[in-house]
Parts: C-alpha cells; sequence; structure tokens
C-alpha cells in the first residue's frame, strides 16, 4: 500500500460565532477556513483524514503548504511506516524557517488514521489503550467572561451541563482579573476544578499578585501567564507560588525537555498539533512519563484533530482532562464524540482509525475550495 495523491478542502463557517455577543473587530476576517486534508492511497476506499486549525487567516496558506511543502514526501511512501515520513519531516523543517512543526504534525494524523483503519483498530488500542473516557472541562473564551456576573453566568451553566471542570481564559491583568477569579471560586463551590490560562500576556510582577490569589482560591493550574520562550520567569514563577504552572504549549518536542530539566514548569501542556502529530506527543508522553510530569492534553480547535486528542488521552494517564473549547470548533462529523455525555466525559470512539464518521453533505455545503496535488508533480 501507497499514498498516491493528496486533496484539501477549505471548509468555511462565519466568524460570527466565535466573536458573538460582540461583532467582528475590524480588520478581522467574517470567515474561517479550515483545511480537511485526504491522503489518498492505491487501496479503493482506503482514506486517511485530518485537518487544521484556521481562525486567524491561516487556512488557506496552510493548506498550499502541505501541498507544495510535503506532498512528495508522502506520495510513493507506505503510511504504516510513519516513523520513517515523521523523520524525513523532521529532517525537512531544518531549513523550513518560516514554518512550524505543527503542519507535518496534522499531517501525522492521517497517517494514524489510515494505520488504524488498515488494522481494524482505533488509534487509541494501537497506542496501548489506558481507559475509554476522559473527563472533560470546558474553557470559556475571553469575551464571554468580561464582567464579573458572565463569570458567573458562564461557570454555573458550564457546571450545570456537566462538565467537570471550567477554563477561564482572563488577560486583563491582577486588577480586572483577580475579581472574576473570586466569583468562580463563588458560584462552583469548594472543590469544582476551575483553571486560569492568561494567553501569555503578563509580566512577571502581575502574574505573581495572581499567582498567590489562585494559591488561596485553591485552582488546578495557572496556565501561560507570559510567554513559554520567558523560561527563567516561568522558572522563578513556580518556584513561587503553590498552584501549578501549566505551560509550554508553543513548544517544540525537541525543546520540551530543557524546560522539564531546568525545572521551568510544573505541568507540560501538549497536544497533536502543537507537539508534531501523534507519533510527535507519544515522544513527548514518554518524556513525561520518566521524569514524572503531568501532561495536559490542549484542544487544537479542529475537530478530527481534537478526536486524535482525545485518543491520545485514553492511551496515557498523565492526563487529568480533556479541553471543550467553543462549540464552533465541533463540525462536520456524525454522532460527534466530542459532546460529553452524562458522565461529564469525552468517551473514545471505537471504529478503526479516527473512528469517527465525517458528514460530507455537510462538508460538501461548506466547501469553498478544493487543492489536489501539487504544482511540480
Amino acid at each position: 500500500m501507497v499514498i498516491t495523491d493528496l486533496s484539501t478542502r477549505l471548509i468555511r463557517l462565519s466568524s460570527e460565532a466565535w466573536y458573538a455577543p460582540n461583532p467582528v473587530p475590524a480588520g478581522y476576517s467574517p470567515h474561517f477556513d479550515f483545511p480537511l486534508t485526504t491522503l489518498h492511497t492505491d487501496e479503493p476506499g482506503l482514506e486517511g483524514h485530518t485537518m487544521d486549525y484556521g481562525p486567524l487567516g491561516q487556512g488557506r496558506p496552510s493548506a498550499l503548504a502541505v501541498h507544495s511543502i510535503y506532498f512528495h514526501e508522502l506520495v510513493g511512501k507506505n503510511p504504516l511506516n510513519h516513523e520513517a515520513i515523521w523523520q524525513a519531516f523532521r529532517q525537512k523543517q531544518r531549513h523550513l524557517y518560516n514554518f512550524r512543526e505543527a503542519i507535518w504534525g496534522n499531517l501525522d494524523v492521517a497517517l494514524w488514521d489510515l494505520k488504524g483503519k488498515v488494522a481494524g483498530m482505533p488509534i487509541a488500542q494501537l497506542l496501548g489503550q489506558y481507559r475509554d473516557r476522559v473527563p472533560t472541562y470546558s474553557t470559556c473564551p475571553p469575551q464571554t467572561i468580561e464582567t464579573v456576573d458572565d463569570v458567573a453566568r458562564e461557570v454555573s451553566r458550564k457546571k450545570t451541563e456537566g462538565f467537570r471542570g471550567v477554563k477561564l481564559q482572563l488577560s486583563g491583568g491582577s486588577k480586572l482579573d483577580i475579581p472574576r477569579l473570586r466569583k468562580a471560586r463563588e458560584v462552583a463551590g469548594d472543590g469544582f476544578p476551575l483553571m486560569l490560562d492568561s494567553s501569555a500576556v503578563l509580566s512577571f510582577e502581575d502574574a505573581l499578585k495572581i499567582g498567590y490569589e489562585l494559591d488561596e482560591l485553591r485552582y488546578e493550574w495557572f496556565e501561560e501567564p507570559f510567554p513559554d520562550a520567558w523560561i527563567l520567569q516561568l522558572k522563578k514563577l513556580s518556584q513561587a507560588i503553590r498552584t501549578p504552572v501549566l505551560a509550554a504549549e508553543t513548544v517544540g518536542v525537541f525543546e520540551l525537555p530543557h524546560y522539564m530539566t531546568e525545572g521551568a514548569i510544573d505541568i507540560v501542556r501538549g497536544d497533536v498539533h502543537h507537539k508534531s502529530g501523534i507519533t510527535g506527543a507519544t515522544k513527548a508522553l514518554g518524556m513525561c512519563e520518566l521524569m514524572g510530569f503531568e501532561f495536559e492534553i490542549h484542544t487544537a480547535a479542529a475537530p478530527l484533530l481534537d478526536v486524535a486528542n482525545l485518543h491520545l488521552a485514553c492511551a496515557t494517564r498523565l492526563s487529568r482532562f480533556v479541553e471543550s473549547h467553543h462549540p464552533l470548533f465541533r463540525f462536520g462529523l456524525k454522532n460527534d464524540p466530542l459532546e460529553i455525555r452524562e458522565d461529564g466525559c469525552q468517551h473514545c470512539p471505537m471504529g478503526p482509525g479516527l473512528g469517527v464518521e465525517i458528514d460530507w453533505d455537510w462538508v460538501d455545503d461548506h466547501t469553498v475550495e478544493v487543492i489536489r496535488g501539487n504544482a511540480f508533480s
């Protein structure tokens, strides 16, 4: 079996749902384009699928990059040899100065989808399944929790919906955010898991103020208080507060060990998008297992990637939760496993490969362009 071709559909969604209740900001696109890439093989009907993230206008450019840069790393290759293909991607990355590993990490997901379909097994089982469901927390995007009253409403709603935790995305600084953090704890009650993600905007001094407050409010973690590149500041903060610092979301697999050996973080953040696919993420999980770190799996905000994240989470004990973000990012699937069940968990799909059924009629209705092959084939 070999890969014979690549095709990518650009799925277009209005961005209004993301920015609501506010209008789409000036200078931002009125739509999001999500690439859905298919690896075709010489076995009739056997295809592997993956997606990419697209809310900042990168959907079409990243799709073109897949076809322009990686076509010849895939076509003619046996998709079951995903390690060999992954290493070829890694070598090529050395001179791709204006691209990151996430693009080819997405392609790795399609290889695992094919591998599972050939084996007749879900990806989680191929990885050595640990569990069949994962507790799920819901993330409140910043535009939904601008005021203390917004926080009270959203935390109460998500708790009622059955989520096993709530994460707040707040980046207003200590003066604005501490009252909102207190309100969330008041509404959630003692013992209910709450998390904070500051989206890498704080100064060290402001992060320290917030960190001390999180200690008193007993939040589960303090995520990305400032950019991942600030290793020294992350280390100082981790040592100063009791609340675990969760970071390294944007850090590649090969840079990750430095954060761990330097004691810069308490919990590692990762997913199949940022950590070079399922192959790369399993390598990161191996590092964490051997060095005693938890690995909390982050949403990739594209449904097939998040299904891959769910398989990964079901094959490890290192992730307490999976993340559920805005419903805009759950589309195009029948019997969607990303919707939580009555137990507050996402349940692993047990079909072959990714194990999901794509709603091709819905996809066709939302496809604005199809990219095929390679310009210099």
